[in-house]
């Protein structure tokens, strides 16, 4: 069933932003930090078998130096310098084996799939970054509560800086052409997606599907769906620290980020999805700072959202974004 208000108003939903006053300097921060110890990435050949692409497992720099495992996936025998998109994987997921991502190179596109740290046991692409950080304060089993004590410690402080690097990364190598680098993903991907657009500069474009950890105050309001029930479930167990929750992710909500984003996007909605609320996804959507921006709706779909279809008004957008 249609989970959320009529498209009408979703169209028009644009909730007043709850934003931190450090918000920016944060960011700054904390991006001029992981950029400083960074040390420059690793390219190494891989044989994943596959004969009409070169495949690099690469390792690069990505919070506090810690390393970040990628695939670089490079259509053979393009002549470069290459578009890029850089990918971002959904929730416990991670970059799995390069022969599960052949679409982008196949459009004779660089591709480079970051790993998500710590993920990758939530049964489908797994993930081979480890997770540095100290466990921290007590949390709720998963990712959305973990470090939640504070914005310096939260885990997806990592993982967002992890994102930006990844676009610096692409960036270095000598077949990447710097100035067409696009951001993409599902989910948590699409999440990562809008937070890697907000961080970085002099993108070409951003493809944001059903996007995840947007609007987490409304979300946790309208679904009871895994993983915004972690978020209930702290708060519900840790009665007394529930406001300063939400202070936190205030650093981290696409919402936030959204607003701070100018590359040229196309996001997509679900109106039969309980996982990411379609509100959620209009929130992000509506307040993107860039003017040149489309939604595509799918009225009887999930979170699954528009899968191929998706894929296809990407595939095209692209095309004229990297011209």
């Amino acid at each position: 069933m249609l989970v959320d208000v009529p498209l009408p108003q979703l169209r028009s939903y644009r909730p007043d932003r709850s934003e931190p006053a450090g918000f920016d300097a944060f960011w700054d921060r904390t991006l001029a930090e992981a950029r400083a110890a960074a040390v420059p990435p690793v390219f190494a050949p891989y044989d994943a078998g596959l004969r009409t692409v070169e495949v690099f497992d690469v390792t690069f720099s990505g919070y506090d130096a810690h390393p970040v495992r990628a695939w670089l996936i490079l259509p053979r025998g393009a002549a470069g310098p290459l578009p890029c998109v850089v990918e971002y994987i959904g929730y416990n997921g991670g970059r799995g084996l390069p022969h599960e991502y052949l679409t982008w190179s196949a459009a004779g596109y660089a591709h480079l799939v970051m790993d998500s740290r710590g993920q990758g046991s939530g049964g489908y692409t797994h993930a081979v970054t480890p997770d540095p950080a100290p466990a921290g304060d007590p949390s709720t089993p998963g990712f959305l509560t973990r470090g939640i004590g504070s914005p310096e410690t939260y885990y997806y402080r990592r993982l967002f800086t992890d994102a930006a690097r990844a676009v610096d990364t692409a960036r270095a190598h000598p077949a990447v052409d710097p100035d067409r680098v696009a951001v993409a993903g599902a989910s948590q991907g699409g999440g990562i997606a809008i937070a890697a657009a907000a961080l970085s500069r002099g993108l070409a474009g951003a493809m944001v599907d059903v996007p995840f950890l947007c609007d987490f105050r409304h979300a946790v309001e309208i679904t009871d769906n895994h993983p915004y029930l972690e978020l209930v479930t702290y708060c519900r167990t840790q009665r007394h620290r529930a406001e300063a929750v939400f202070d936190v992710l205030d650093y981290f909500d696409g919402v936030n980020l959204a607003a701070r984003a100018t590359a040229p996007a196309l996001f997509s909605v679900a109106l039969m999805d309980a996982t990411c609320p379609p509100s959620t996804v209009f929130a992000a959507y509506n307040h993107w700072a860039g003017a040149d921006k489309d939604i595509r709706v799918w009225k009887y779909n999930g979170h699954e959202g528009g899968g191929a279809f998706q894929t296809a008004a990407q595939m095209a957008r692209l095309a004229e974004l990297f011209g």
